[in-house]
């Protein structure tokens, strides 16, 4: 008997594109590669052995899943018991084990090595790479030594947040191994403007905290948003006395009970569905007082300058994320007889996302450099206070826009829930909305430098180096000089001040660290008035830069095996 052809195989799949693992995200990168060896060599052992995670098959499959099962809110047990916890897939609990075992909440902490924040913001970088939901507490763990530090009564949380064994558990912290710190700051009517905190405390005793003295509150209220509500604490604000006041917020008390915190409900987000994200209730929740009373919004700013870096590191790495799936996709599957990587216009995108991509992580390590010198060095100091929020607006606001043409790349199959550029395009506007929107960083950019015109001589101070070696950047400062004066005198120019701000600082480092082709290109189309026109969107690069320069430049940025 003839046998029955198979009715469903009409025909051969051909000309797919190379899925992106086998890669190691540090190893094969030159910039960040070179970036460690400039300033940290001692931790690239750290960083490769990180960067082979991002690579990973099975781990890029963790991030998925991680994504694709969503926690869910366990308001009460299954006896009728009150316990405000949350349930995960195991993928998330798998990636925080990864992310706390290389170190990545903590190695600024843990070592005594030069340039800690350095090395720790390489490793965020990397980390971005490979799961974004889970990026939000290891920047939160990262921030949170600032605050424990400064309180004797909190010694043993700033042990513990330098642990790396990660345990999901409702244990009291001398018990635990390591511990995951949440931040609950922001309430319905006020958002961004902590002063219009309504949650209230009340003085309760002062009492032995392992074995220091802690004045405990009794807090009232609601926060809007409270992001990974089943961490072991969180920081969070509350009136004492019409004064804003910081305070520490145990999960779990001394005695083993649990503090009463109660969780309303899981935000429905748009992207970043992997980490939950909650409204929380204080009534009668105990919580350590940290620092003076009334002075609750200065003591968290002395965090924020931490978890500001990291949003423009983490940033930068998820565009570079984009980046490498956007260069494996089109250098991999073919149209009109080439690589779609080298179709003229393809290499002028791709080029011209590795431009922006490089510079956006360039800058946001030089805030990382002068963190490790914030103590010792005036200049860095100055610099930092500028710089971090300028970095934090222009990367932050920048991923959708590479998020935009990374998924034009890929076409239709970025678009499919298979395809990790799904998630990242869900995911790129977030960054931008954390820890201050685009108007809070110019803004306190513009209040840096009317509070302290020293923080204008140190951005002077750091490019006068360079001044008169290219006649482009040499007009990207006088730019900019231009906008800081306007901007000191009316708000309305902040925003433009703050990206002439960002744009500079990124020129200064591709001068210093990149190629001759990188920093061309980044001069001739970046800075106003010059010949090279530039339009709106990515790959509208235009004489004189050529597709052979565009090329050179995708070359550097593609991820090696």
């Amino acid at each position: 008997m003839t046998p029955m052809p198979d009715t469903f195989t009409t025909h051969e799949v051909r000309n797919q594109a190379r899925p992106a693992t086998g890669f190691n995200a540090f190893t094969g990168d030159t910039v960040l590669r070179e970036a460690i060896a400039r300033e940290a060599p001692w931790a690239a052992d750290k960083c490769a052995a990180l960067g082979a995670m991002a690579g990973d098959e099975h781990v890029q499959e963790l991030a998925h899943l991680a994504n694709r099962h969503a926690p869910e809110l366990k308001t009460h047990d299954r006896f009728g018991n009150r316990i405000d916890w949350v349930e995960f897939h195991q993928s998330w609990h798998d990636l925080m084990s990864l992310a706390w075992k290389h170190e990545v909440p903590n190695l600024a902490w843990r070592t005594n090595q030069q340039n800690g924040h350095y090395a720790r913001a390489v490793l965020s970088y990397v980390w971005n790479q490979v799961e974004q939901g889970t990026g939000c507490p290891t920047g939160m763990a990262y921030a949170s030594y600032a605050g424990f530090e400064a309180e004797p009564a909190l010694g043993i949380w700033a042990e513990k947040v330098k642990g790396t064994e990660y345990e999901f558990s409702r244990r009291e912290v001398a018990d635990k191994p390591s511990v995951v710190i949440g931040y609950g700051m922001t309430e319905k009517q006020g958002g961004s403007d902590l002063r219009e905190t309504q949650t209230t405390a009340r003085f309760l005793h002062t009492e032995d905290y392992h074995g220091k003295p802690a004045h405990w509150y009794e807090l009232t209220g609601h926060k809007w948003f409270c992001s990974v509500p089943q961490s072991d604490g969180f920081f969070t604000l509350a009136k004492v006395d019409g004064g804003v006041t910081c305070f520490f917020l145990p999960r779990t008390l001394p005695d083993g009970s649990y503090n009463r915190f109660n969780i309303q409900r899981l935000k429905d987000k748009a992207g970043n569905r992997s980490n939950a994200s909650s409204e929380v209730e204080y009534n009668g929740t105990l919580a350590i007082r940290v620092g003076e009373e009334g002075k609750g919004i200065r003591e968290i700013l002395s965090h924020s300058h931490l978890t500001r870096l990291d949003f423009a590191i983490g940033s930068a790495g998820l565009m570079r994320q984009m980046l490498t799936l956007s260069m494996t996709h089109t250098s991999t599957r073919t149209a009109f007889g080439t690589s779609i990587a080298d179709r003229p216009m393809m290499t002028s995108v791709l080029a011209d996302m590795a431009v922006e991509t490089e510079a956006c992580t360039l800058m946001a390590l030089r805030v990382a450099k002068a963190t490790d010198r914030l103590a010792e060095d005036a200049h860095d100091r100055l610099l930092a206070r500028l710089a971090t929020p300028a970095a934090k607006y222009f990367n932050c606001s920048r991923v959708p826009a590479i998020a935009n043409e990374a998924l034009q790349c890929h076409g239709g199959n970025g678009f499919i829930e298979e395809n990790p550029m799904a998630r990242l395009y869900r995911e790129a506007p977030l960054n931008s909305i954390w820890e201050g929107t685009a108007n809070m960083m110019c803004m306190d950019v513009r209040r840096a430098m009317l509070k302290d015109p020293a923080t204008i001589d140190a951005l002077h101070d750091e490019v006068a180096p360079l001044k008169g070696d290219d006649d482009r950047f040499d007009a990207m400062i006088r730019h900019t000089d231009g906008l800081i004066d306007a901007a000191r005198e009316d708000e309305f120019y902040a925003r433009p001040m703050t990206e002439a701000v960002a744009r500079l600082l990124q020129g200064a480092e591709l001068l210093r660290a990149s190629t001759q082709e990188v920093a061309d290109t980044f001069l001739t189309t970046r800075t106003p008035g010059t010949p090279g026109t530039w339009g709106a969107h990515f790959g509208t690069l235009a004489r004189p830069v050529t597709q052979a320069t565009a090329k050179t430049i995708m070359d550097r940025a593609m991820v090696t095996d």
